[in-house]
């Protein structure tokens, strides 16, 4: 009975094709509206790291000083001075660790016909590419001795690679970055993760491009390379870069990859340890909690996902709770001159249960034509979004799971919508309609 309803569901919208496109149409544009902002969340609220997010860890001392500072009161800031940054790194604690910091400059090609540009990019030790995952075309990143030694090194991006040599493999060949010459050593595939949870505090923010390339957090250190991002001094610094490694500036970001998620404890009781060494040492004074922040937990503490972006989702969904209440008046109207058609089938026997199944396998009908045409609308939508700007154009995409959600959500709404007049069309008393004849 279900195909034959369906069937006659079909058929039902050719019979008033004006109420049909109403219909459709305010359906697609709730559906459109309330998916499109949905993916959005979605995909800024998502997990990158979601095999590892659990055992990564962004680490938080407070090394601020006393004046201002009330026991209990929030960590500030985000980063570690490079003296907490580099003990972190030197430590042996966990599988792997990574001291960063983003960094951006003049990139000087062989092309002359290409000229000088400023490139962005990030840099991390060497343990960053198996801690992130990141995804190799070519070549590979450096090892430990390159760390200790500081050694001139760069993994480009696959963008930039294209740029300086096109499809050729760069790898072994030096370039020109900083005004130095840097030996390549690795190409990265195409490598988009959103939100950027490894350089969320970079000047592109948690939705920018793709670092350009990456060298060696040593070799950026002993080039003096300026850092590409935040940096807070709570107190004056003497001129100089060594001056800023000796400060209590913050400007460096760590990360310790434990083997598991139940190691978060041992790397709890080593950064308070270290913090109550420091303490001998005449620093951290404050005496504050020191922090662990998963992926996630690092996210949420840097508000990626904010309020008026949920606020936004809530409204489309008002919204789309408003294109169901224009829906079932819609329904309703469509029903009510189809009295005597159920006066008739009731008549001849067809029971209230039968009516309601037909009635309803029509609004269901209506749902999957407004999901499809909704569907279309989302993805006008979010294409249109995209084209504001280039950190929207990251997020501004639909993937499977979104898609599926369409047709769900497009069909949920209209049989809700639809609940009401079919209910309606079950009470028709055959006896009155067949005397109205």
């Amino acid at each position: 009975m279900f195909h034959y309803y369906f069937l006659l569901g079909l058929r039902s919208l050719r019979r008033n094709p004006a109420l049909t496109v109403l219909m459709v149409l305010t359906l697609a544009v709730g559906v459109a509206a309330s998916v499109s902002t949905l993916t959005i969340l979605h995909v800024i609220s998502g997990n990158p790291m979601p095999d590892k997010s659990e055992r990564l860890f962004s680490i938080l001392v407070d090394n601020g000083p006393l004046e201002g500072y009330k026991v209990g009161d929030k960590p500030n800031d985000r980063q570690l001075s490079y003296r907490d940054a580099v003990n972190f790194l030197n430590s042996k604690v966990g599988q792997r660790r990574v001291a960063l910091y983003g960094v951006g400059g003049p990139v000087q090609p062989d092309k002359k016909e290409i000229g000088v540009f400023t490139a962005h990019g990030l840099a991390p030790s060497g343990d960053f590419f198996a801690m992130f995952d990141t995804p190799f075309l070519y070549g590979q990143g450096w090892n430990a001795d390159a760390d200790r030694s500081g050694a001139d090194m760069v993994v480009l991006s696959r963008a930039l690679a294209e740029k300086l040599y096109g499809g050729a493999n760069p790898v072994g060949r030096r370039m020109s970055l900083f005004g130095f010459q840097y030996q390549i050593t690795g190409v990265l595939d195409t490598w988009r993760v959103v939100p950027r949870v490894h350089h969320v505090l970079s000047s592109g923010g948690p939705f920018g491009a793709e670092d350009e390339f990456y060298i060696p957090f040593a070799s950026a250190i002993r080039h003096q390379t300026s850092h590409d991002g935040g940096m807070s001094c709570v107190t004056s610094v003497a001129p100089g870069y060594q001056a800023i490694l000796d400060s209590e500036c913050t400007w460096v970001q760590s990360w310790i990859e434990m083997r598991s998620d139940a190691d978060r404890g041992e790397l709890q009781n080593y950064v308070d340890n270290y913090a109550d060494d420091q303490r001998k040492l005449g620093r951290l004074k404050r005496h504050a909690a020191n922090h662990l922040y998963t992926v996630t937990q690092w996210l949420d503490f840097l508000k990626v996902v904010g309020n008026d972006s949920r606020l936004q989702a809530w409204l489309a969904f008002g919204f789309l709770l408003l294109c169901l209440v224009n829906t079932v008046g819609l329904l309703l109207a469509k029903f009510s001159v189809r009295a005597a058609e159920v006066g008739i089938r009731r008549a001849l026997g067809a029971s209230r249960r039968e009516i309601f199944r037909q009635f309803l396998i029509e609004t269901t009908v209506v749902g999957l034509a407004g999901g499809l045409f909704g569907l279309v609308m989302a993805y006008g939508a979010l294409a249109l979004i995209g084209m504001q700007s280039a950190t929207l154009h990251v997020v501004a995409h639909m993937d499977l799971s979104m898609l599926a959600l369409t047709f769900a959500l497009s069909v949920l709404a209209a049989v809700l919508a639809g609940l009401l007049p079919t209910w309606r069309a079950c009470q028709v008393t055959p006896a009155l309609q067949l005397k109205s004849q």
